[in-house]
């Protein structure tokens, strides 16, 4: 199991709901943070409550349905001289729900796939290639379990590009000490999931983050978060250890 005392992992979406969760685990692992949200303000408490528990931390801030604003957060951790061991890309939005899903509005599409998959990618593409210089690297992506709702086409195809996008780059990083795989929370009530969720966003822990500690060189596994509550860390990286990716079924 990865030590990850010490190392930088940034988190986006860090002020509430599973990135706030994710963020309090990983201090209390000794892991310094990087804290992302839209506004600077946003983490500031997170930021606080994570230092109190021993570990270096600082937030950044972008708008990520803006590009240019994606780019400019990471230009800024990279001129700080972070060197990020440890990337949890949790942040996402849900539109709407469209009861006529026949006439979801393109900016569905375009919002989603802008915040949900393509800045999730920017990151990937950022940072990835100098963990493999380093020999060392954790990429968690987070996606969703939705299916079979076309009221909810935008989120969900966005999920869907970011799990082909996983997979695709898994395969390059076989066998290297760079790992990259998917997490689900499940249905938690947070913002996004709403208070009729069945599970408190509490149950994600260890599993969202089981991704950063495991230690046997595989990559494009899925790692849903709700399989591993109750457990140990100790006990959800062995069972995630076990886990084997899943081929695309034609």
């Amino acid at each position: 199991m990865i030590n990850v005392n010490g190392k930088w992992a940034l988190i986006t979406g860090a002020s509430r709901g599973v990135g706030y969760q994710t963020a309090i685990f990983m201090a209390k692992q000794g892991c310094n943070l990087i804290l992302h949200s839209r506004k600077l303000e946003n983490t500031k408490a997170v930021e606080e409550e994570v230092k109190a528990l021993g570990v270096e931390a600082y937030s950044v801030e972008a708008e990520l349905a803006r590009q240019e604003e994606v780019v400019k957060m990471l230009d800024e951790i990279e001129a700080k001289g972070t060197q990020v061991d440890i990337v949890f890309n949790n942040a996402a939005v849900q539109i709407a729900y469209r009861n006529d899903y026949w006439n979801t509005p393109v900016e569905d599409f375009e919002q989603s796939f802008q915040i949900n998959f393509i800045a999730a990618v920017t990151i990937c593409n950022r940072f990835i290639p100098k963990m493999l210089e380093r020999g060392f690297g954790r990429v968690i992506n987070t996606t969703s379990g939705i299916r079979n709702e076309p009221e909810q086409a935008g989120y969900a195809a966005s999920k869907a590009a970011l799990d082909k996008f996983t997979k695709d780059l898994a395969s390059r990083l076989e066998g290297s000490n760079v790992m990259l795989n998917l997490t689900d929370p499940g249905w938690c009530r947070t913002d996004l999931g709403g208070p009729q969720a069945p599970n408190d966003v509490r149950s994600v822990i260890p599993g969202i983050a089981v991704g950063a500690f495991v230690d046997d060189k595989q990559s494009g596994r899925f790692f849903p978060a709700q399989s591993f509550t109750g457990l140990s860390l100790e006990e959800a990286v062995a069972k995630a250890e076990q886990m084997e990716a899943q081929p695309y079924v034609i």
